[in-house]
C-alpha cells in the first residue's frame, strides 16, 4: 500500500475535503496547495499524478493528531472531534438544515411561465 492509498483512505473514513485537509496540515506550518494535494489523489496513470512522499504523509498524521487531540495548551476531547465526524455534514460549520424551506419561502409562486425561444420543440 503506497502513501497515496493511505491518504486517499483517511481523506475518505474522515470525510475530509482538501481545503479541509490544507487547514489541518497548516498546522504543523506544512503549506501545499489544492492544485498539489489533488495531484496525490489522482489514478497513477494520470498525466498530473504525484507520489506522496513520507514527509508530506507523516505532516499530515502530525497535523491530524493536533487536529482532533488539540495542543497541550488548548486539549481537545477525541471522542467528541469524532461524534461530529459520524454525525454528518449537520456537525460541520455553515451547515443549515433549513437552507432549503428558506429557499423556497423566497421564490415567487406568481410567475407565469411563458413560451421560451431556444426550447426544443418535441
Amino acid at each position: 500500500m503506497t502513501n497515496n492509498d493511505i491518504l486517499k483512505k483517511l481523506r475518505v473514513a474522515l470525510m475530509l475535503r482538501d481545503d479541509e485537509i490544507v487547514d489541518i496540515l497548516k498546522l504543523v506550518d506544512f503549506k501545499i496547495s489544492k492544485a498539489e494535494l489533488g495531484a496525490f489523489f489522482r489514478k497513477e496513470d494520470h498525466p498530473n499524478y504525484m507520489e506522496c512522499g513520507d514527509q508530506i504523509l507523516r505532516n499530515f498524521l502530525n497535523a491530524l493528531v493536533i487536529h482532533f487531540r488539540g495542543t497541550k495548551e488548548n486539549p481537545k476531547n477525541p471522542k467528541a472531534e469524532l461524534a461530529a465526524i459520524k454525525k454528518g455534514p449537520q456537525a460541520k460549520k455553515g451547515y443549515d438544515p433549513d437552507f432549503k424551506a428558506k429557499q423556497e419561502k423566497k421564490v415567487d409562486k406568481n410567475v407565469i411561465h411563458g413560451n421560451y425561444k431556444n426550447k426544443k420543440k418535441s
